[in-house]
């Protein structure tokens, strides 16, 4: 009965707005009429009316594959067209190749060692010399090296406190002749991690910032603001040298804007991931500057969520200087990034020139702006802005992208409105089937996403997990085709049994109109939140309406022909080509984080989530298609046919995650220390002391895959947690222990460097306010870590660093960042600490303090290079010595 009465709704909807359906009634009434006059002896012939076809299952098959491909190779295209055109000759990316072979070619360059501090130092300081001797009468170029000591809180990784003492910068202050009150700062970073050359992070900026140096300085043409060109020694150190200089050197007040060059991957293109904030009239400059383009305010949305664990010295000229900036960045094969293989001879040279001709022309028009002298007039707003396929920019404010959003969220709904005002009932009933017809995408949605996530589950627990990180496209031939099978196939259930004896083409239209509507719902919802992203749904909605109101009589008189299916698909080509462009984005960045997001973190869901998630969006408009064709057999029978094949070749290990091809390695991340550990009690005697090698793997596989490879590093020396002292006891460098649950611990020879560290307590004393405040001072190594934990009902109420107070705690846990430069004096600092009153001569605080050699003679042991050399080739074992020491008082 229900079916029945579905159809009458369905026909009654169909008859009052489909006109195609009363010609097609009136064109047989004719017939009939035309024969019974042929009968009868008329010579009159009428033409029979046009059966409206539906779309053959084959036909609608390759147009989509078809379109699809086409779509993804337009934007692979793009992505490696690095350089637009000529280029203007301003810049020379040759001379700064040279720059950036020197700078890799003295190793890893980590705060403190000789190769950052001297060597690096040197040359920046020598460059920039032969520029100021070549440069034009019109500028004067001043120089200073700033040894800055400091000390701030950030909320990054949960929240610590950081501690520098004389890191390096290298300013260069480029002005008029008579001066300027004014100035735009280009930052970049020299130093590197442990370990890697950082070719990418961060030698090419300072390169590509060397020789915009060299040709703003040759120019004849006076400019109107200074540009301060900051070489930073101290990034990865968490952003420590960009807070010195912007908290202590005396041309930072004149800073009105910055423009901040990173790195999360190895050359391709560098992305404008964020700007502001507010202060559009920097976005407007680099869409009138910019040769080559490549940003999007999608790519700042997601940064700034806070979902990506990464951070740059944006967030310091930000928070602590209060200054808006440009943050770009090379995103490109980021499983390369901070590892051996971030080497200059993997960055092109084209790579070079276009963010060198990027960078220096928005340096070359903000330096002569009218907003630079008075940003704050300009300050209020936020701009909306994407690339198209790297050729030219949009741009526009967000005031006026609300406006537009709101319009086109009414123009949909007043299309949607003409059918549900139609007379007879027909309205109501075609409102009905458009809320069940959105209700089952919904559901189809849903259980899309779930299947794919049990897929993903059932792969992990088979131990097959990262089968993709080396072979990125058996993901989309394993959760692509699972997700877009299960979609289809509700669908196609739904068209068949619940919709069977309907007019299939009405049908379509009205999945179109519930995916019309569910975008609509998307778009006044990230409308209402004030985010600038919601233009995404915005041209999902425009772009699709329009087509299918220009096809509106095409399908009315043919129906799902061919022509229409390509005309169709042809109209969503620019919403689609965008979605493309934004999910290699998300799939570029995402895929290598997962390789280094650590041992908890099921990659597998994540990376199946995102991928249901393009699955759902790429699909939106296609389910109308799916109610035109005839049938959906074949296509289902090919899906499940490559799932499955593909789903017993990854359940038989065939696909091994990591690769050490030179050309395209994919290298397993692990730390190793060999580290000595003492632990001391109330009364300063040892009560235990090991020493051995602690093993971090950084990805989910932890050591299944070494194991084959050095037997002895097997889950039996798996190292647990000891939650009664900080940091469970072992020498972190960052406070990630949250992350990297999963550590094993070698036992090997103790330690001893030639500069052990020095930990001593100069002074206990009780305060009038009733608090214990304890002084000590360290002697160590360029890098340690301070760990402090209260006891037993004990609370810190003031230190030495940062403002004063404890800001952020980790779980009843204080993690304290160190470095230092050349020449650094002991560390010293104090902390109060407030005992509970029932405390009776128990322990009040434990304290726990590690040092790490990440440079020179120190940084090896022959147990340590020994078991590095067995590690296979496809593993990136970062490796040093560190000590870790606890104290109780």
């Amino acid at each position: 009965m229900e079916s029945d009465t579905a159809v009458r709704r369905n026909r009654g909807y169909r008859a009052a707005n489909n006109p195609s359906d009363r010609d097609e009634n009136s064109g047989a009434k004719s017939l009939d009429s035309d024969q019974k006059t042929d009968s009868s002896g008329s010579d009159e012939i009428k033409k029979k009316p046009v059966s409206l076809s539906l779309l053959e299952e084959s036909n609608g098959a390759v147009l989509l594959v078809f379109f699809l491909l086409a779509l993804w190779g337009l934007v692979h295209l793009s992505l490696r067209q690095l350089v637009v055109g000529a280029s203007t000759g301003e810049f020379n990316a040759v001379r700064a190749r040279k720059h950036l072979e020197h700078i890799t070619a003295v190793g890893p360059r980590t705060v403190g060692s000789p190769e950052n501090e001297i060597l690096t130092v040197n040359y920046l300081l020598e460059e920039i010399e032969k520029i100021k001797a070549g440069s034009n009468k019109a500028h004067t170029i001043s120089v200073d090296v700033q040894k800055p000591t400091g000390s701030f809180t950030i909320d990054f990784l949960g929240g610590f406190t950081s501690y520098y003492d004389r890191v390096s910068n290298v300013v260069v202050k480029l002005e008029p002749k008579r001066g300027a009150k004014h100035a735009m700062l280009a930052n970049c970073h020299f130093d590197s991690v442990a370990n890697s050359p950082g070719a990418s992070d961060d030698a090419v900026s300072c390169s590509v910032l060397l020789e915009a140096l060299h040709s703003m300085s040759n120019s004849s043409t006076p400019l109107r603001h200074a540009v301060i060109f900051l070489f930073n020694g101290a990034e990865e150190n968490i952003l420590q040298a960009s807070h010195g200089f912007i908290t202590q050197h005396p041309w930072a007040k004149l800073v009105r804007a910055f423009i901040n060059l990173e790195a999360a991957g190895v050359g391709g293109k560098e992305i404008v991931f964020q700007t502001g904030p507010e202060n559009p009239w920097l976005v407007q400059a680099y869409v009138r500057a910019v040769k080559h383009p490549f940003a999007s305010v999608v790519g700042q949305e997601v940064f700034q969520s806070g979902i990506i664990p990464s951070d740059t010295d944006f967030r310091i000229y930000r928070d602590f200087g209060n200054i808006p900036g440009i943050d770009l960045a090379f995103i490109e094969n980021g499983y390369l990034y901070h590892t051996k293989y971030d080497t200059a001879d993997r960055i092109l040279t084209d790579t070079i020139q276009r963010a060198g001709d990027n960078i220096l022309a928005v340096l070359k028009l903000l330096a002569s702006s009218e907003e630079l002298a008075d940003s704050s007039e300009y300050r209020h707003g936020n701009m909306v802005f994407f690339d198209v396929l790297g050729v030219f920019m949009v741009a526009y404010p967000a005031r006026v992208g609300t406006i537009i959003n709101y319009m086109v969220t009414v123009a949909a709904f007043i299309y949607l409105g003409k059918k549900c005002s139609l007379p007879n009932n027909v309205g109501v009933v075609y409102m009905r089937s458009l809320v069940y017809a959105i209700g089952v995408t919904l559901m189809s949605w849903f259980i899309t996403l779930v299947s794919v996530l049990i897929i993903a589950v059932l792969i992990s627990l088979t131990g097959q997990s990262m089968f993709w990180y080396t072979h990125y496209y058996v993901s989309v031939c394993l959760y692509g085709t699972a997700g877009i099978a299960m979609l289809m196939l509700i669908h196609t259930l739904a068209k068949n049994h619940y919709y069977g004896n309907m007019n299939q083409l009405q049908v379509g239209e009205i999945y179109f109109d519930a995916t019309l509507t569910l975008w609509c719902c998307a778009l006044v919802y990230l409308t209402q939140q004030g985010l600038c992203s919601a233009y995404v749904p915005m041209i999902t909605v425009v772009f699709p309406l329009i087509t299918k109101l220009l096809l509106r009589q095409e399908i009315k008189q043919r129906g799902a022909t061919v022509k229409y299916t390509a005309l169709y698909l042809l109209g969503l080509s620019l919403p689609y080509v965008h979605f493309m462009f934004l999910m290699w984005v998300v799939f570029e960045i995402f895929t290598p984080i997962l390789g280094r997001s650590g041992t908890e973190i099921p990659p597998d869901v994540v990376l199946a989530s995102i991928t249901a998630g393009c699955v759902i969006i790429l699909s939106s408009y296609f389910i109308h298609l799916i109610y035109l064709s005839k049938s959906t057999k074949r296509t289902l029978v090919v899906l499940a046919s490559i799932f499955g094949v593909v789903a017993v070749l990854v359940s038989c290990g065939m696909f091994f995650p990591y690769s050490c091809d030179s050309a395209s390695p994919r290298p397993k991340r692990i730390f190793l220390q060999h580290t000595t550990r003492t632990f001391h009690d109330l009364s300063g005697e040892v009560v235990k002391k090991d020493s051995g090698i602690w093993i971090n793997g950084f990805d989910y596989t932890g050591m299944k895959y070494v194991t084959p490879h050095i037997p002895e590093i097997n889950d039996t020396i798996r190292a647990p947690c000891d939650k009664q002292v900080p940091f469970c006891g072992f020498p972190w460098f960052l406070p990630v222990e949250f992350l990297v649950k999963k550590n094993w611990y070698l036992p090997a020879p103790e330690v001893f460097p030639k500069t052990p560290i020095e930990f001593a307590l100069l002074s206990k004393q009780q305060t009038d306010w009733g608090t214990t405040k304890l002084s000590f001072e360290v002697k160590g190594p360029s890098h340690m870590s301070l760990y402090l934990l209260p006891r037993h009902g004990a609370a810190l109420t003031s230190w030495s660093f940062g403002d004063g107070t404890p800001q952020f705690d980790l779980g009843g846990e204080y993690f304290i960042f160190y470095s230092h430069g050349l020449d650094a004096p002991a560390w010293r600092f104090w902390f109060e600490v407030q005992a509970p009153k029932s405390n009776s001569g128990e322990e009040m605080i434990s304290i726990g303090i590690a040092s790490h050699y990440f440079f020179g003679e120190d940084q090896k042991t022959p147990q340590l290079m020994e078991l590095l050399h067995r590690f296979p080739d496809w593993s990136f074992p970062s490796h040093w010595v560190s000590t870790y020491n606890l104290y109780q008082y």
